[in-house]
């Protein structure tokens, strides 16, 4: 009876963690959705300047080719993390989660110091139909970033409480995933955006 029970209770759990990753990759579906729709509108909306400020005049490639690296190597370490938590070894996954989010925050700090500088120079999201476009996608992504940093900082807490546990594999795993997807995410728009900006 208790073999029945354990196993019963074994199924259900099984079933949870299911649920959970089934709508974890149905959320990054319609993120990549959002993150389309975006894009598309950038792109119709990238000549219309006003006759005024353009990109080219405002992007400036080695500040966010030092964005890109923080976040390339925040991808990097949050994989170090999931690695050591394969391992058992719950000091190096803590510790690289912890590493991760720092860089995480690095990047939104830069963010938004670019975003100070541009507006003080007199590029706000009400400057023209290409600032606004400009603004709005940059900053849905550094939003999501943000979300991220909130969400690791919550695991790393639990995992502290409770160690590793399947709950708290699940979870490591799934926001591992998100800042991966975060990461190519920002790849294509410093391509789009940034690099065919400044041409």
């Amino acid at each position: 009876m208790a073999y029945a029970t354990a196993h019963h209770e074994e199924d259900h759990d099984e079933h949870d963690e299911g649920i959970t990753v089934m709508g974890f990759w149905l959320f990054l579906v319609t993120d990549c959705i959002l993150f389309g729709a975006l894009f598309a509108t950038y792109a119709v909306l990238v000549n219309h300047t006003a006759s005024g400020l353009t990109g080219k005049e405002f992007f400036e490639v080695p500040g966010f080719v030092s964005e890109t690296f923080i976040l390339l190597t925040s991808s990097f370490t949050s994989g170090l993390a999931v690695l050591s938590m394969h391992k058992g070894k719950i000091k190096p996954l803590i510790g690289w989660l912890i590493v991760t989010l720092l860089l995480g925050m690095c990047f939104v700090g830069l963010e938004i110091h670019e975003f100070q500088t541009m507006v003080h120079e007199g590029a706000t999201i009400s400057t023209s139909a290409f600032f606004t476009a400009f603004y709005t996608l940059v900053s849905t992504h550094g939003l999501h970033v943000s979300v991220g940093i909130i969400w690791m900082i919550s695991i790393t807490i639990q995992l502290k409480r409770y160690g590793i546990t399947s709950v708290t594999k699940r979870k490591v795993t799934i926001i591992s995933l998100y800042w991966h997807f975060l990461d190519a995410v920002w790849i294509f728009l410093y391509t789009v955006v940034y690099l065919m900006g400044v041409m």
